[in-house]
């Protein structure tokens, strides 16, 4: 071959790519694409979580029923939560009566919530016009009517105040289940003493005080007007229905333990939310499945069940691990040992010492008299 002659140049052959080829290719590329779909998704979620809680967060006020849930929703529902309204201006100068009333008193489930209303003495027809009467006697959507009107109505808001405090489940367990045991009765009482030297501290002008008893009226009537007497007290049963200021007190009450249960956090478990507990008290058959159903061997109950009560305790007995604690004993055991003064002279077996008299007085007959 001529070394001078060029050489042919190559030939390129194309080739088409087979199809499984193509379709590994359609794939990955489907793949990736779906990745970043589930990324960016995962993404947005996060921050609309995050706005949302944020949101939450910031609600700090009651101004109507539609922000009473996302108030209760931001607290830490293991310990108690007091809101007090904004305060009218009216009622700093005005002589003004007070009702206490509570809602959730008897259910073995959820917070037990105390109630306050005040108004001026002569506004109280205000209260007869919302419609405010015994709680339990106005169906549910009536006493969230009658709750949005107070927070939103031009009239109401401007003369009448109101505050509740949420006692939590766990806090009622802990105070009747402690080694110095607090009933339900103190804690009530508490609550309502609270309650009413927050409005005192707030600027209240009160004059008249009524309270939906929680025991004898006398003792509890007593108790109060030892603490504040500069008020005029009247502490009777069934106040709800005889009082429109305790009606009031009432409503603010039933209406937030009732939303408090509609917004409860499991902390326990997620899956808890989603799940069905009643009314909460110890007649409701959902609430009695809830309690069956939901019980931890070795932990009980979640914190929204009142341990102390004896529906609790009744399932906890057929499921949960018996457990026992070591009791302290109350007394240091008595010394039963000899006494210091038997080592002494003159000492009798008993341990009592025997003076022998001075010589002076004796050389004298000279005795100590006591009895003459």
């Amino acid at each position: 071959m001529d070394s001078d002659q060029e050489e042919q140049p190559n030939k390129r052959i194309k080739t088409e790519p087979k199809e499984d080829e193509i379709k590994s290719d359609i794939k990955k590329e489907e793949t990736q694409l779906d990745e970043i779909v589930q990324s960016t998704k995962a993404s947005i979620k996060h921050e609309e979580d995050d706005a949302g809680a944020d949101c939450i967060a910031t609600i700090d006020k009651i101004d109507s029923l539609k922000s009473l849930g996302p108030f209760i929703a931001a607290r830490d529902n293991s310990q108690n939560n007091l809101y007090f309204q904004d305060l009218p201006e009216i009622c700093k100068s005005e002589p003004c009566m007070l009702g206490v009333d509570e809602a959730g008193r008897g259910p073995v489930l959820g917070p037990m919530v105390y109630g306050i209303a005040f108004c001026p003495i002569t506004s109280e027809q205000i209260l007869v016009d919302l419609g405010c009467a015994d709680s339990k006697q106005l169906t549910e959507e009536k006493r969230e009517n009658i709750f949005n009107e107070m927070n939103i109505a031009e009239t109401p808001r401007a003369c009448l105040g109101w505050a509740v405090e949420l006692i939590s489940p766990n806090v009622i367990s802990t105070s009747m289940l402690r080694r110095s045991k607090c009933s339900l009765n103190e804690v009530s009482m508490n609550s309502a003493i609270g309650l009413i030297q927050r409005a005192v501290e707030e600027g209240v002008n009160i004059a008249e005080v009524y309270v939906d008893t929680v025991g004898p009226p006398e003792k509890y009537q007593d108790k109060l007007k030892a603490i504040f007497p500069q008020f005029k007290i009247t502490v009777a049963k069934k106040a709800d229905s005889t009082y429109p200021i305790v009606s009031a007190a009432s409503i603010c009450a039933k209406v937030t333990r009732d939303t408090a249960l509609k917004v409860w956090k499991f902390p326990e478990s997620n899956e808890l939310n989603s799940v069905k507990f009643g009314s909460g008290y110890p007649g409701d058959p959902v609430t009695k499945r809830f309690l069956t159903e939901n019980v931890d061997m070795f932990f009980g109950f979640p914190r929204l069940v009142r341990f102390s009560w004896a529906t609790a305790e009744n399932a906890l007995a057929d499921k949960a691990m018996e457990m026992e604690f070591d009791e302290p004993d109350d007394q240091k055991p008595k010394y039963a040992g000899p006494k210091l003064t038997q080592f002494f002279k003159g000492a009798t077996k008993t341990g009592a010492v025997q003076r022998k008299p001075c010589r002076f007085f004796k050389e004298r007959f000279l005795n100590n008299v006591t009895d003459f």
